[in-house]
C-alpha cells in the first residue's frame, strides 16, 4: 500500500491543507525512519513504520483548526480518533492504532474522562514500538512552523498541558530512542 493513495483519496485538491499535511508527515516519517536507522537492535517494521507516519494526521481535514486550513466540525483533538476511523474503513487496523495512539504522548483512558476530553473513552497510548516511534517523531514538527524541528526542551513544552504521565513517557522515548 502506498499511503500517498490514502491521502489523494482524502486530500485530492492541491492546496494549503494537503501542503501542510505532506510536508509535516514526511518530516515525522524521516525522523521515525533515522529512530529505526540508528536502532537496528529494535528491529523496527520500516515499511509500516513510513506508512504509518505518513497517515497519522489523515483525519485533520474532519476537524476545526482554521489556522492549518481545517474546516470540518470537530474539535482537533478529535483528528487521531477520527482519522483511526478512516484507516480502519480501509482495513488498516494497525494505521488505525497510529492515528488514534499519537496525540500527546498517547492519552490514558484516565486523562481523557478526567480532563473530560471530547474522544471516545478508551486507553489511547501508543502500544508497538512503531507506534511509540512515530508519536515521538511526531512531537517534534508542528503544522505552523513547517520548516523547523522543534529542540527536545520545546518538544517537551508542548506536552506539559497533557500531564505528567505523558512528558515520563516522552523522557524514556528520549533515552530509549536518541
Amino acid at each position: 500500500m502506498n499511503p500517498i493513495d490514502l491521502i489523494d483519496k482524502y486530500y485530492p485538491e492541491e492546496n494549503e491543507l494537503r501542503h501542510i499535511l505532506l510536508t509535516h508527515s514526511r518530516s515525522v516519517a524521516d525522523k521515525a525512519l533515522q529512530i529505526a536507522d540508528r536502532h537496528p537492535e529494535l528491529k523496527i517494521d520500516r515499511d509500516f513504520l513510513y506508512e504509518g507516519a505518513m497517515l497519522h494526521d489523515i483525519g485533520i481535514f474532519l476537524t476545526d483548526a482554521d489556522g492549518i486550513h481545517c474546516f470540518g466540525t470537530h474539535p482537533y483533538i478529535c483528528h487521531g480518533y477520527l482519522g483511526a476511523d478512516l484507516m480502519r474503513s480501509e482495513d488498516l487496523p494497525r494505521h488505525a492504532l497510529v492515528c488514534e495512539r499519537h496525540t500527546g504522548a498517547g492519552l490514558s483512558l484516565e486523562q481523557i474522562v478526567s480532563q473530560e476530553l471530547p474522544i471516545p473513552h478508551r486507553e489511547m497510548v501508543p502500544v508497538s514500538l512503531e507506534e511509540q516511534i512515530i508519536c515521538f517523531a511526531d512531537k517534534f514538527y508542528s503544522k505552523t512552523k513547517l520548516d523547523k524541528e522543534k529542540s527536545v526542551e520545546k518538544a517537551r513544552k508542548s506536552l506539559e498541558r497533557y500531564g505528567e504521565a505523558g512528558l515520563e513517557r516522552f523522557d524514556r522515548w528520549c533515552r530509549e530512542f536518541l
